[in-house]
């Protein structure tokens, strides 16, 4: 078993901007070893590199360092900042500063902690690892704790994927954040109060690299893999924002849970007196989507022949209609009316059934945004609305369901370009 040692640094004096880190740490722990691995609270690596700035309050300097809001709940904010942290306040520190100013974090930790290190080699003439650390909250767990957001000459993550444990289990997700490790080790001898910024741990020399280049930002989990990237109501806006007709899908299948699982979200939609007026039909053979596709083509060029189109424009539109065909799996939500009054007037009887067409409009949205938020991509396509009778029989459909368009799923091919912001104040009027 490897035995280790955590000790705090003695008390440092009130660092300044342009301060020297590396020569008050070699003056104040001048027995540094090689194979030592240095743990630097953030609060004085900014405060060496001038990251004290003037702020006309906190919020405002939260703002300026915000790259995205992950969550927010009243005044507390956890976002993504300009290092690529997510964090509460974006790391902007307004303690034990003077007023009007708030401390930001180190503009590139890494390459402060690189520095750091570079200054005791030329200083003391010892290879150590150096991580500059800060304190974070963490999802699912009270407490905070510290851990690296700049790292240099120390071995950032130990990968034990393609291993076995003890008992010849493979490990097939372990992936160990060694660096993080370190940091939480190290502030049980600086703590939070008691003014010892640095610590060192020795013993650990087998994790120390000094010809890596490990960096704290392998901690930061891609943003693709990050299945928890936001919060609660964050999360329903971006997927509700981020909802996109994608019109070419890959290859790859569809997982007909995830589609069950858009449903459910479907029907919390609002409805009419209390009804029920949606119904998806799922097209997860290929078999059946030929068929129904093949005949609504065929009557859609007949529709277009009486209308007196030209054979070419026919065969144009017809390719364009060829988004239901590139998809993997095809939906098509069904309107009944089921529950609903009829009151011997034309006026009243269109209105009543205008509600269930904006309740099952209301249905197909909700299912399209839980698509997207099960990494699906959709196209909502209106065609089955103009054959309906052909999509019943092909479909073996009572006659009372109402094939309201066709939603395409799947996985997009390539990422839908980026559209024009709509600026919602265009679409308001206030009375």
């Amino acid at each position: 078993m490897t035995a280790y040692t955590v000790r705090a640094l003695a008390a440092l004096p009130e660092i300044a901007a342009g301060d020297d880190l590396a020569k008050l740490i070699a003056t104040a722990r001048p027995e540094l070893a090689d194979g030592d691995v240095l743990l630097v609270t953030s609060k004085i690596v900014s405060k060496a590199e001038g990251r004290l700035v003037a702020a006309d309050d906190r919020e405002s300097a939260i703002d300026a360092e915000t790259v995205r809001v992950v969550a927010r709940r009243g005044p507390i904010r956890i976002v993504e900042n300009r290092q690529g942290l997510v964090m509460a306040a974006a790391g902007v520190d307004a303690s034990n500063t003077p007023a009007g100013t708030v401390l930001l974090l180190p503009e590139d930790p890494d390459a402060s902690a690189r520095g750091i290190r570079d200054g005791l080699r030329e200083h003391l003439g010892v290879d150590i690892g150096v991580i500059v650390t800060d304190t974070f909250g963490r999802p699912w767990r009270n407490g905070v704790t510290d851990v690296a957001i700049g790292a240099a000459g120390i071995q950032v993550l130990d990968d034990l994927r393609g291993g076995t444990d003890a008992h010849g289990n493979p490990l097939n997700a372990t992936i160990v954040a060694l660096a993080d490790e370190l940091a939480a080790a190290g502030d049980l001898v600086k703590g939070k109060t008691s003014g010892l910024p640095v610590a060192v741990i020795s013993g650990l020399g087998h994790l120390v690299d000094p010809a890596g280049d490990d960096s704290a930002s392998l901690l930061v989990r891609p943003a693709a893999e990050d299945m928890f990237r936001l919060g609660t109501s964050e999360a329903v806006r971006e997927a509700v924002t981020q909802r996109r007709t994608v019109r070419d899908f890959t290859d790859e299948p569809v997982d007909p849970a995830a589609v069950r699982r858009a449903v459910a979200a479907a029907v919390t939609a609002p409805a009419p007196h209390h009804t029920t007026p949606w119904r998806f039909v799922l097209l997860e053979t290929a078999a059946a989507r030929r068929e129904l596709l093949d005949a609504m083509r065929d009557a859609w060029i007949a529709d277009l022949r009486r209308d007196g189109k030209s054979e070419e424009s026919i065969a144009q539109r017809v390719r364009r209609g060829e988004v239901l065909r590139r998809a993997p799996y095809l939906v098509v939500p069904c309107l009944v009316m089921d529950g609903s009054h009829h009151y011997g007037d034309s006026r009243r009887d269109t209105a009543e059934r205008e509600m269930f067409v904006v309740a099952t409009g209301a249905g197909v949205q909700n299912f399209l945004v839980a698509l997207a938020g099960e990494r699906l991509g959709s196209a909502w396509v209106s065609s089955t609305m103009f054959c309906r009778d052909v999509v019943r029989e092909v479909l073996g459909l009572p006659n009372d369901w109402d094939p309201m368009g066709a939603v395409a799923v799947g996985h997009a091919s390539a990422a839908p370009k980026q559209r024009p912001p709509r600026d919602a104040a265009a679409f308001i009027e206030v009375r």
